[in-house]
Formats: C-alpha cells, structure tokens, sequence
C-alpha cells in the first residue's frame, strides 16, 4: 500500500488575524461593555478634568442594584480607535480606564473603509480587538436582534436600517448646514457614526447590556456623537444604557469644532 501525506495548506498572516478575531466575539460577552462618547482632538478641555466626572457617575451608576446582574461583570472599556492625542476622547479614555482600574478593548474600521484606522489606533492596555466588520455579523447574527422588512417587502438587517436612518442623517444635518451657509460634512462621517452605533448595539447584543456615557452635556449638533439618537430610535440602545456626564459647561461648538 502507498500512503499518501497531504501538504498541509500554510495560512497567511490576515487568514489568522481574521481566525483570532472571530474568537473574541464570544469572548467580549463575558464583560460588561463601558463606552465613552465625545469629540476628539479639537476638545479645547483638560482630559483629567473631564475623566474625572465621568468616572464619578459611572462607579454611582455600577454601584446602583437597579441595573441588575449584567453590571457585576468586569467592566471593559471599549474604544473605536481614535488617534491618541493631547486632547480629547483617545486622551480622556485612557485615563478612565486607569481611575476604574480596567481594561480597554478596540474596535476599528475595516482597511478599505479607512486604512490608516487600525494602524493609527492606541492599544495599549487591550485585550480585545475587532473589526467593524466583526460587529456588523454579531449584531446581524445574534438572537433577540431581529430583522424588519423594508418599504419594499425585502427583509432588512439591524446594520442595513442602521445605514438607511444614518443617511437620513446626514441629509438632514447637511440641509441644516446649508441653511447655515456651512459646507456640508464630510464623507468620513458617516463612517464613523456606523462604527459607533453599531458597536454599541452588537456590545449590548452580545454582552445583554452596555453602558455609555458622553464627555460632555451638550452635544454639537454635526458631531458624530450627536448620531447617537439613531440607536436610540431603532431600539437597538435604550436610555437606560446612557449615564449623565454630570457636569454642566457651556460649549460654543462654532468656536469649539470648524469642520
């Protein structure tokens, strides 16, 4: 008899990264997802004095049995990768995560919707990474996230009404602009408004609940924060899952954020 021996297939670097990845959605369930909303280097405040309320609220928030078993998990603080700077959500992140004593996980837009998103993002202190892409199949796939049907009779994912209520979005901010007599926003916007919305609804998917709290009171009306109401109006988020910042400022945003 002659045996045979097959060469086994050697798989490339992507190939793993994507096989690691595709563990970590079942891995982030066993925490408690804190994400932090805000505006990024242009915020004019000093991050500790911004961190400081925040974690304030969320140890009141952790401390309160009303939201039941879910927030006894360990927390983990999720971030969406912005570049770290001296200012901002990527300086005010880090240092919650410190006063909280937890660590951060990463989730980062996939390299051909912005390339140099993952390569610019900060990692230190993570323990788990995913792709925007990753999220959009937990929040798809998982049970209690259920489908709808569109104006047309084709049955519509929790992504695809995401992406339709995000145009509505921007059309609506942009006619606002130019109304203004501003440009309209730019195209990586909504981007980024769909790495945050679903983010935050596949956490709650997969981890049964989610907590995210803003860095500040108020919130520019053209910010990619201020797209928050869209999860809020498909039910994919509850208000419940917001904490209050809980600090009172005033912000001039026309001063504050000129894009």
């Amino acid at each position: 008899l002659r045996c045979c021996a097959t060469k086994a297939r050697v798989i490339s670097y992507s190939e793993s990264l994507d096989m690691l990845r595709s563990t970590m959605i079942p891995a982030i369930a066993i925490f408690h997802p804190v994400i932090i909303e805000g505006m990024g280097w242009y915020d004019p405040r000093n991050p500790h004095a911004v961190a400081s309320p925040i974690v304030r609220q969320l140890k009141f928030r952790f401390s309160d049995a009303e939201f039941g078993p879910s927030q006894s998990k360990t927390k983990l603080l999720v971030t969406q990768g912005d570049p770290l700077s001296e200012r901002g959500i990527s300086a005010i992140t880090p240092l919650v995560a410190e006063m909280l004593g937890v660590k951060r996980g990463l989730v980062t837009l996939d390299s051909h919707i912005d390339p140099g998103h993952s390569a610019n993002a900060p990692r230190d202190n993570v323990v788990v990474e995913l792709r925007y892409s990753d999220m959009v199949r937990a929040l798809d796939g998982f049970e209690g996230v259920e489908s709808e049907y569109d104006d047309g009779g084709s049955k519509e994912s929790a992504s695809a009404r995401l992406e339709r209520r995000v145009d509505d979005y921007v059309a609506k901010k942009n006619e606002r602009r130019r109304e203004l007599g501003k440009l309209p926003l730019k195209s990586y916007f909504k981007d980024y408004a769909m790495l945050q919305e679903v983010t935050k609804a596949a956490c709650r998917a997969a981890c049964g609940d989610v907590t995210v709290v803003h860095t500040a009171a108020s919130i520019s009306e053209f910010s990619v924060t201020s797209f928050y109401e869209v999860g809020l109006e498909l039910g994919l988020l509850d208000e419940a899952n917001y904490v209050d910042y809980g600090l009172a400022e005033k912000l001039d945003f026309d001063l504050i954020d000129k894009r």
